[in-house]
């Protein structure tokens, strides 16, 4: 068996898939690349089969009709067979150091029998055209080099939360929570990062930079005029959280309240997406989404109603929508997405 499955969701990527797969290479046998090209109308596939022919023990290019970045993450969890898995975008790629550390500490931690549910490493913010780099890093809120459980958690501040970038999986823990993401639909990483944890017992934290998550790219899925124009994706998504997973069965309170302010924060994304929008239409709807949640949980309502979206959005909204579009460019200088 494989130490760490890779699963690479490819869509019209021969500009920067090469990149990609190089920076994965070097974990050896123990790992496999899954490159699933997601029926590309560009060179993808042939760059994957190339791959394929040259590391036929390593690269395994599986070819799909098109089903979006969901439909590519459902495919490479079906056909991985490495006991972690892992997802890495095409227009990322891991580090050079912090590959191997990572790759040596699951080793250790699995010939030890003490592989985690959940493995988490650093990410950095690659954005286009800037020379400092923003870390998200996990340092005093998750315990160090060891394996932990979530009573020993902290608390996560704002702008630091547990995404895709920073997350290896225990593969059958991934199958048993029975996840399977919408086709189609961009920001499923969301859901990737939620709906498993209530599946999570235990943890371990390697404080290294392990995955570069470019971003800056014209067409990329996390620009804002994108986010509005796939709206209905977003709230998808924002609604596939708040039914797919009971909060109220979550029995530890740190889980439960990480999750809540996960939740707090797309539902506080979506929102503000649909006042930028600023059409009847997109007020309409984000009228319903908070109706919705009102009517599925009540308290987590309740408890979003306290937070600083929450009130905005129920202020007059000649005061409540420029308050909150403020605070999103704040937020946006402070932690430099989109």
């Amino acid at each position: 068996m494989k130490l760490l499955s890779i699963v690479v969701p490819s869509y019209n990527s021969q500009d920067y898939l090469a990149q990609c797969i190089e920076s994965l290479l070097p974990g050896g046998e123990d790992v496999e690349i899954l490159i699933i090209n997601d029926g590309s109308k560009d060179r993808t596939a042939e760059i994957a089969e190339e791959y394929q022919a040259k590391y036929p023990t390593i690269v395994r290019a599986i070819h799909q009709e098109n089903k979006g970045h969901g439909g590519a993450v459902n495919t490479g969890i079906a056909q991985a067979s490495g006991r972690y898995l892992k997802v890495v975008d095409s227009d990322d790629w891991l580090d050079a150091e912090a590959y191997p550390q990572v790759l040596e500490t699951l080793k250790r931690l699995v010939a030890e029998e003490q592989g985690p549910d959940l493995f988490i490493a650093n990410y950095i913010y690659d954005k286009q055209g800037k020379t400092n780099k923003r870390v998200i890093h996990y340092r005093g809120i998750i315990p160090t080099n060891r394996i932990c459980t979530w009573d020993e958690v902290g608390t996560f501040t704002r702008g630091h939360y547990i995404l895709m970038h920073s997350v290896i999986y225990r593969t059958d823990l991934i199958r048993a929570s029975g996840m399977k993401l919408p086709e189609h639909t961009f920001y499923v990483d969301n859901l990737y990062v939620y709906l498993p944890l209530p599946y999570v017992k235990n943890l371990y934290y390697l404080d290294v930079n392990l995955y570069h998550y470019f971003i800056g790219r014209s067409d990329q899925s996390v620009q804002e005029k994108t986010m509005i124009k796939r709206i209905d994706q977003q709230l998808l998504v924002n609604r596939l959280m708040l039914n797919e997973v009971s909060l109220e069965s979550i029995n530890n309170p740190k889980l439960f309240w990480y999750m809540v302010h996960y939740f707090e924060i797309v539902t506080a994304i979506t929102s503000i997406m649909l006042v930028l929008s600023g059409t009847a239409e997109h007020t309409a709807k984000l009228k319903n989404l908070w109706n919705d949640i009102e009517r599925h949980n009540p308290l987590l309502y309740w408890y979003l109603r306290r937070g600083l979206v929450g009130k905005a959005f129920h202020l007059p909204r000649w005061f409540g929508r420029p308050l909150l579009i403020a605070l999103y460019r704040i937020a946006q200088g402070l932690f430099g997405f989109n």
